[in-house]
């Protein structure tokens, strides 16, 4: 896929859409480009963040421990950003997430996902609405679990 392909796929990511042309092009080139087979873990809890990832194509799980065992509190697809909340609070992983498709994504390193949002305000907001939906999404989540458990 050439840069500008690349630059006009980012432009299709929400979270990446209103941010400059120039920067766009930074993301893309200074993003690697990786692809996960079906089973693969993109991510695991308790690493260490060092990057954040944009799925480009095919979907994910995102996955918890529990006492119960593993709990699934979302899935993921395209134009979607995994691992960004790990890189922002300098925790380890919060969640495990498994390829459940072929999936390719843009691992965006963590100093270059915070200087963009630094710099974007329109990609700040956006992304405090994306944290804001993925909460309320887990907590609907969480409910169903708890309540099929009783």
């Amino acid at each position: 896929m050439s840069l500008d392909q690349e630059v006009e796929m980012m432009r299709q990511i929400p979270l990446f859409s209103r941010i400059a042309p120039a920067m766009q092009k930074l993301l893309c080139f200074g993003s690697e480009r990786l692809t996960y087979d079906p089973g693969q873990v993109l991510v695991k809890v308790g690493d260490m963040a060092d990057a954040a990832y944009v799925i480009i194509e095919g979907q994910a799980e995102v996955s918890v421990p529990s006492q119960r065992g593993t709990v699934v509190v979302n899935t993921m697809g395209k134009n979607e950003v995994i691992g960004e909340i790990a890189i922002f609070v300098d925790l380890p992983r919060t969640a495990t997430v498994t390829a459940i498709t072929k999936v390719e994504v843009l691992r965006i390193s963590k100093d270059l996902f915070i200087n963009v949002v630094r710099q974007n305000p329109d990609a700040a907001i956006e992304l405090i609405r994306i944290l804001a939906m993925r909460l309320v999404n887990t907590t609907q989540q969480l409910i169903k679990n708890t309540a099929g458990a009783k």
